[in-house]
């Protein structure tokens, strides 16, 4: 409806006497919104205010001329223009009615658009380094993700979905060297676990599996292991040790030991974090890499662009690059003075290779300790000519769960946390999808598990599901009496509802291609989340003050092909969101 309109608008200004503008407008000039007071209309367009300066004329004269040149369409009554030049919009009692058949017709394409017109974007997500399991914290980019992805779908963009798998560097080494330490624990040998090691339950698996498939070929004297280390923490220097550690690993291993505890530790860790994903629904196109990135040679040729375009500068043995000349806060290394790239340097390798592919787009959705990432990344993508504005970053604040009003503790490397498994086993897929999404990205969420397990209307997700099922359920009743619904004469008879709660659920109905669009361009999936909240309170209200089986057929049909049709707008909606749109509760 908001579409139609805007389309009246664009015809309008293109049917403008000649001269009146000094060139076409630009359909993202013309925007149409819903007013806040229905005495000022359905709609409203502040278009003309946009375009006085350009056609040379007072706004209210823009918009009289406009309003003159509209095109007659039987979903506006009447026009009028108000205040210094606002254009507002009555539509025909018909015109929700109208809107209810267009759900039929599309169905389960009902709200999409071709707003997006094809545009490539690579949306990357989750990306969690595979040192450990999903926590919930992931769970949340996880879901925000996925629903982003369906959402930009929805509306016409062109979404690749992909996890960067950071599976190079010291953090790796470190799970390594965490599982070799559990692997020798098996063996007999007795050994103090490092305060910066990885100290989950989960590191004993990788270990099992690593003396399954070798038996004690890498076991190692603990004296061997332990002599002549550093002082570990609280006394010691914790990084120093665990530095040490890993180099007496692969003295002790070789670097061919080392790798081979490494690749496991990986694989396995990599497996786990696969089948979580989706187990919630939540699959990717490609997972790519760190190593390969380097393997590829893809971060020397992002260095050389850079060095070509004298973006880079030597200093006490290492390699910088200038980025505060392109808006960052200070210079970065790019390799370090042993010869090691840092993750900055792979960090642009790999979003210029995106542009390379031809993506037109690049979102990543980070964790919130991720916001200096964007400045940086962002004028590396500048400093060898691609355009700042390609970069979007969205950064997914911290989750809390909280059980009976108690806040669990968590922390990683402690091994104090909640998994995403564990959650999703508590509380179920669909819950755990919806409550991530209820809130927006950039606010901290307070999850609270008992609301979630829940079977009443305080918790949104069941209040949802329920108006989605009784309509299912009345459908049930309508056979168990020997009655059919004709469609045809139901969206034919649609004069009849003019009860105060048939206009608001038709009213509601109607919002729902607007919700889906402001959610996909505002990166908001709980936009969305509270649409369908308001609209299953519109149907529950209906349900409550109506019976829809009557004996009149055309009053009948017409009351069914509504809520028919609210059931097909939640499930639409639902489907985007990752949750189920159950036929009995």
């Amino acid at each position: 409806m908001k579409q139609q309109l805007e389309q009246l608008v664009l015809a309008a200004l293109n049917n403008l006497p000649g001269g009146l503008l000094p060139e076409a407008p630009s359909p993202a000039a013309i925007v149409v919104e819903r007013t806040r007071d229905t005495q000022h209309g359905d709609f409203a367009t502040n278009v003309a205010l946009r375009l006085a300066k350009a056609a040379r004329r007072k706004p209210r004269e823009l918009a009289e001329a406009i309003v003159a040149a509209l095109p007659v369409n039987p979903l506006v009554a009447r026009t009028e223009v108000a205040g210094a030049g606002f254009i507002n919009f009555f539509l025909t009692t018909n015109a929700y009615a109208q809107e209810l058949a267009t759900v039929h017709e599309l169905g389960e394409r009902y709200g999409r658009s071709n707003l997006g017109q094809g545009q490539r974007v690579m949306l990357e997500y989750v990306s969690a380094n595979p040192t450990g399991p999903l926590h919930v914290g992931h769970g949340r980019q996880a879901a925000y993700g996925a629903t982003l992805a369906n959402l930009l779908g929805a509306v016409g963009f062109d979404v690749a979905r992909e996890y960067y798998i950071n599976d190079a560097g010291r953090q790796m080494d470190i799970l390594a060297v965490s599982t070799w330490l559990r692997y020798l624990e098996i063996c007999g040998e007795e050994l103090p676990f490092p305060a910066n090691g990885y100290r989950g339950d989960y590191v004993r698996p990788l270990a099992q599996k690593l003396h399954t498939k070798l038996g004690e070929k890498l076991r190692r004297p603990a004296t061997a292991v332990l002599a002549n280390l550093p002082v570990d923490a609280p006394e010691g220097d914790k990084e120093a040790y665990i530095d040490a550690l890993m180099k007496r690993a692969r003295e002790l291993i070789g670097a061919d030991g080392f790798r081979e505890v490494l690749e496991l530790s990986l694989a396995e860790m990599l497996t786990g974090i696969q089948a979580d994903l989706a187990e919630f629904g939540v699959v990717f196109d490609r997972w790519y890499s760190e190593r390969a990135l380097s393997d590829s040679g893809a971060i020397d040729r992002a260095l050389a662009r850079l060095e070509a375009q004298g973006r880079l500068y030597r200093q006490e043995g290492a390699l910088w690059f200038r980025a505060t000349e392109f808006g960052d806060e200070k210079d970065r290394v790019v390799v370090r003075e042993n010869g090691q790239k840092t993750y900055f340097a792979s960090d642009i390798a790999y979003h210029l290779e995106k542009r390379e592919l031809g993506f037109e787009r690049l979102i990543d959705v980070l964790g919130a300790d991720h916001h200096g990432y964007i400045a940086r990344v962002r004028a590396g993508l500048i400093a060898m000519g691609e355009p700042g504005d390609c970069l979007e970053v969205n950064l997914i604040q911290f989750v809390s769960l909280f059980r009976g009003g108690e806040k669990i503790a968590m922390g990683k490397r402690e091994a104090q946390f909640v998994t995403l498994r564990q959650l999703r086993e508590e509380v179920g897929n669909d819950a755990c999808r919806f409550f991530y999404l209820m809130r927006s990205h950039d606010q901290p969420l307070d999850f609270d598990l008992e609301l979630a397990k829940s079977r009443t209307n305080e918790n949104p997700v069941y209040y949802i599901q329920y108006a989605h099922a009784r309509v299912a359920s009345v459908m049930k009743q309508l056979a168990a009496r020997e009655l059919s619904f004709d469609r045809a004469e139901g969206l034919t008879s649609t004069e009849l509802l003019v009860g105060s709660q048939e206009q608001a659920v038709l009213n509601s109905l109607a919002r729902y291609p607007e919700a889906l669009e402001q959610s996909a361009v505002n990166r908001a999936p709980h936009t969305l989340v509270h649409y369908l909240r308001e609209l299953a309170n519109a149907l529950h209200t209906y349900y409550n003050a109506e019976q829809f089986i009557v004996g009149d057929a055309k009053l009948r049909n017409a009351r069914l092909a509504l809520v028919l049709g609210v059931q097909q707008v939640l499930r639409n909606g639902l489907t985007l969101l990752g949750v189920s749109a159950p036929e009995s509760m």
